[in-house]
C-alpha cells in the first residue's frame, strides 16, 4: 500500500460541516431579522402612529363647501316613450343643483342644447326601466353625467352635482 500524505489524513468533511452550520446559523439569523423588521415596518405602515395621524388631521383645513344653487328647467319635459311600452308618455320636472353660479349660468345659457340631449336620453328608456326606483336613479346618474360632459365639451366651468326629478309621471 502506498503511504498516505499528511494532507490526506485531515478529515476535511468535519471542517466543512462546521462551516456549513455556521453559515446556516448566520442565514437563519439574517432571515429572522428581516422577518421581524418587515413585520414591524408593515405594522407601522398599516396601523400608523395615532399621534401623527391626529396632528395631520388638525393641520389640514377642511375646504368650505359652497352652498347649493338650484335651477328649475322650465318648461317640464314631455317625451314619447319607445314603441312597445305600456306607457306612451313621460312628463318630468327637473331641477339641477350645482355649487357654482358659473355652472348654473352655463345650464341656463345652453338650455336648447341641454334640453335636446335630455329629451333624447329620456326617450331612450322604456316605462319598465323607469317604473322602478333603481331605474329612476340610473336615469338621474345618466343625466348628471351627460350634463357634465356637455359643460366640459363646451368649455364651461363648474359641474352639476345633482339632478332632482320634482315630478315624474308616465301615462
Amino acid at each position: 500500500m502506498a503511504k498516505k500524505k499528511p494532507e490526506e489524513d485531515l478529515d476535511l468533511g468535519v471542517e466543512q460541516e462546521k462551516g456549513s452550520k455556521k453559515k446556516l446559523i448566520i442565514i437563519a439569523a439574517i432571515a429572522l431579522l428581516l422577518l421581524v423588521g418587515g413585520g414591524l415596518a408593515a405594522g407601522w405602515f398599516l396601523l400608523g402612529d395615532d399621534d401623527t395621524a391626529a396632528a395631520d388631521n388638525e393641520s389640514e383645513v377642511p375646504k368650505e363647501q359652497l352652498p347649493a344653487i338650484y335651477h328649475q328647467m322650465d318648461p317640464v319635459f314631455v317625451v314619447n316613450l319607445p314603441a312597445g311600452s305600456k306607457a306612451k308618455l313621460l312628463q318630468a320636472s327637473v331641477q339641477v343643483m350645482a355649487r357654482t353660479q358659473e355652472a348654473i349660468d352655463f345650464v341656463q345659457n345652453n338650455d336648447p342644447m341641454i334640453r335636446h340631449n335630455m329629451l333624447n336620453l329620456f326617450g331612450s328608456h322604456s316605462d319598465e326601466e323607469l317604473s322602478s326606483r333603481s331605474g329612476k336613479e340610473k336615469l338621474q346618474a345618466e343625466v348628471i353625467q351627460q350634463l357634465n360632459q356637455i359643460i366640459k365639451e363646451q368649455g364651461g366651468s363648474g359641474e352639476v352635482e345633482a339632478v332632482f326629478f320634482t315630478a315624474f309621471v308616465m301615462q
